[in-house]
């Protein structure tokens, strides 16, 4: 259909993970095992961190928000892209394409933040545990986490107008399986140029000085390290940022290959599994990394479940 045709648009049609009817029952039981074990595992770090007395710490304050995130995202994609699976057509409604891109846009963007004010907590946490609570206390902590959702919320609201406020030519199709920018960018009729350019400033601006805060961060607790003069407190200091530096490169550098990129190196087929690592095997993988190589959130675990056990028992 030519570019120039103006048809009103209803809804779009998403081609999916992969069109092969074969694969799509296996498709669906994979995803649907991916979700399920995704939304056990945040939902469970949410509920942990919140009834386990001791992990009221601002440390396990952050991870709360990161699963919050994590859960955010995924759910904003995964039911969806579960229900393509088996619908007969893969149709989104217009409205509702639009919802979807805001709210993937708010809770991704809040994760880099989150995640930034994370290596900034382990700082204080590794080169002041004195003054740890004093300098990361709950009013600093609650500021750490708003600004990010208000300010994402912002940049969400901005992108998703823009887009939906110009003319679509009533060629409906978005090679994806959710609702992203950049698919939709190429259905629009209207000159793109502006709306790309500032996609693009906004996502390397954030990726970068959210970047620059985990560098600057990690670079800083890397000096304190080297300057201890015991070995068991270097180890502790390394076991207690390994979980948040694992978490950091995967999901970092899944976004810098995705966005920060031109438009003509985009590929529909890498662009689906990258988005696939971020938006579902990531927050399956954050609650697990959390949890295997934490030892505080594992006996809060047990002890929650021993407490359930006594209670039903």
């Amino acid at each position: 259909m030519e570019k120039h045709n103006l048809t009103v648009v209803n809804e779009f049609i998403l081609t999916g993970i992969n069109d092969r009817p074969e694969l799509q029952a296996p498709l669906f039981g994979l995803f649907l095992i991916i979700y399920v074990i995704s939304v056990v595992g945040n939902l469970g770090i949410i509920i942990l961190t919140k009834v386990d007395s001791r992990l009221q710490t601002p440390m396990y304050f952050f991870l709360r928000h990161l699963a919050l995130t994590d859960l955010g995202y995924s759910t904003t994609v995964g039911p969806k892209m579960l229900v393509n699976f088996v619908a007969d057509q893969n149709t989104i409604s217009y409205y509702f394409c639009a919802t979807q891109l805001a709210f993937f846009l708010v809770f991704i963007g809040s994760e880099l933040f989150i995640l930034s004010a994370m290596s900034y907590d382990r700082y204080v946490a590794i080169r002041n545990p004195l003054l740890y609570t004093i300098v990361m206390s709950q009013r600093v902590c609650q500021l750490l986490v708003a600004i990010p959702y208000l300010y994402c919320m912002f940049v969400s609201l901005l992108i998703t107008m823009k887009i939906f406020t110009l003319s679509f030519c009533g060629y409906n199709v978005i090679r994806h399986f959710y609702c992203d920018s950049v698919p939709l960018l190429s259905l629009l009729c209207s000159n793109t140029q502006e709306i790309e350019l500032m996609i693009l400033i906004i996502a390397a601006v954030d990726l970068i000085s959210s970047l620059l805060v985990v560098l600057v961060s990690y670079l800083l607790i890397l000096v304190t390290v080297l300057r201890m003069n015991f070995t068991e407190g270097r180890r502790k200091a390394f076991s207690t940022c390994g979980s948040h530096l694992t978490v950091v490169i995967v999901f970092y550098g899944t976004l810098i290959f995705m966005y920060v990129q031109p438009k003509s190196s985009h590929s529909s087929d890498t662009d689906k599994v990258a988005s696939i690592f971020y938006t579902l095997i990531i927050p399956m993988l954050n609650p697990l990394i959390y949890s295997l190589r934490n030892k505080e959130v594992n006996y809060a675990l047990q002890r929650t479940w021993y407490n359930l056990c006594n209670m039903f028992l």
